[in-house]
């Protein structure tokens, strides 16, 4: 059944493919060569098409041109995947914004080798092209006093804040529409694979970590066969099969959230949450754990902003971010968590700023990888699992956003979460 669907599938997309092509490939031929394409309709020899092609004057013309050359990138979008079309000169003329968004188009040119070498070789051939490739969009690096971004390039006192990125896996299909023209179809399977890796990472996770409470209920069974009971003995490995179990279901915990939070999100007015909403509800849940390692949590910011999303996702992630900073920070410090407007105007900035230890510039690029785990470990964090900065990251790339980190050793770290604002939703 799933293979028919399959099949089905390919067969609606290359249809509509094929039916967008024709109607690109005679709409760019036309503008190229000064054409106007509405004299397709307009240049009936009998007078016109419903006698409009002689009242048509030369600025209707040109604003009827204008409105094809946007019909054309709305059948674009149509399309069930991006799309790009190629010009003779390799210039891209027309592409979906997802295309920019999985890392194949950047300043109106491919910037894929593949991927145009493979345009290159279907201009000149004919035909199509099937290729899988990998993508990486490229990171958010902002420079900027305080972690705020700026355009003075002399100002001293700057900050380099690192961003997040995640792999895209596309099937490409390239194709030729004319002797000028070629398409360009990204077929986005990252979901698919994720999901995949994920899975493998909690088998193989669950497995070994199955290993240490095993064996540590074997030592205890082994006491306890034995007549010559030593009481202090027992109640050692008691609390050994305790910490391992508790640390085994720890990981499973993450490892379910690790997968969840790379579900998309589909902004509505159904998934509409005020942020600091959220944040009071983890910094409340979070008081104790904060109490118990002797350090403050502070909450401020603006209280009227909005997001879509998943409000159990956010609140996790919020949550392991602060998790992070009472374990990282020192007796008697405090651990500040704020929400504000960002300063273009567009996303809420949820940070959350200890003033613990740091890390070192070296591991900055590896903290949000799955099971990392950072040199500069304590008592409090020995026996983390290394997924929370991993959780952190999808959730934040999910909800259509980024996360950054900004860290000097012997100074503190900050954990900025960029979530866009919610957008008033209009339904039909």
């Amino acid at each position: 059944m799933g293979s028919c669907w399959t099949v089905w599938y390919c067969v609606v997309v290359v249809t509509i493919a094929a039916c967008v092509a024709a109607v690109i490939a005679v709409t760019l031929n036309d503008i190229h060569h000064g054409v106007n394409p509405l004299r397709r309709l307009t240049s009936h020899p009998q007078g016109g098409f419903l006698g409009l092609g002689h009242r048509t004057d030369q600025r209707q013309g040109r604003q009827n041109v204008e409105d094809l050359e946007d019909s054309t990138q709305a059948l674009l979008a149509m399309i069930p995947v991006a799309s790009a079309v190629v010009d003779d000169h390799d210039d891209v003329i027309r592409a979906s914004s997802a295309a920019y968004t999985l890392g194949v188009v950047r300043d109106e040119s491919l910037c894929n080798e593949d991927i145009l070498a493979a345009v290159h070789e279907v201009r000149s051939t004919g035909g199509r092209k099937q290729l899988d490739i990998t993508t990486q969009t490229v990171p958010q690096r902002i420079v900027g006093p305080k972690g705020e971004s700026v355009q003075d390039a002399g100002l001293q006192q700057v900050r380099v804040i690192n961003g997040v990125s995640r792999p895209n896996w596309l099937k490409v299909t390239v194709g030729r529409i004319n002797s000028r023209f070629v398409v360009v179809l990204l077929d986005d399977v990252s979901e698919s694979i994720r999901f995949s890796q994920v899975r493998e990472s909690f088998i193989q996770n669950v497995s070994e970590q199955l290993i240490e409470p095993s064996q540590a209920l074997e030592r205890l069974a082994d006491s306890l066969e034995h007549d010559d009971l030593d009481r202090e003995s027992v109640k050692r490995q008691a609390v050994e099969v305790r910490r391992a179990c508790k640390h085994m279901e720890h990981m499973v915990s993450d490892l379910l959230l690790l997968i969840r939070s790379q579900e998309p999100v589909t902004p509505s007015s159904h998934n509409r949450i005020n942020v600091m909403d959220q944040l009071r509800d983890v910094v409340q849940s979070h008081l104790g754990r904060a109490q118990q390692a002797g350090v403050q949590l502070e909450l401020s910011g603006d209280d009227s902003l909005d997001i879509n999303g998943e409000s159990d996702q956010i609140k996790a992630a919020v949550g392991k971010l602060i998790e992070n900073a009472i374990g990282y920070s020192p007796q008697g410090s405090t651990v500040a968590v704020s929400v504000k407007r960002s300063q273009e105007g567009g996303h809420a900035s949820v940070s959350v700023i200890d003033r613990g230890c740091g890390i070192p510039k070296a591991e900055q690029e590896r903290v949000f990888e799955r099971f990392y785990r950072g040199s500069e470990q304590n008592e409090r964090t020995e026996h983390g699992i290394g997924l929370g900065l991993a959780i952190v990251k999808h959730v934040a790339l999910t909800h259509h956003g980024n996360v950054t980190v900004w860290s000097v050793p012997g100074q503190g770290s900050t954990f900025t979460m960029s979530l866009p604002l919610a957008q008033d939703i209009v339904t039909a």
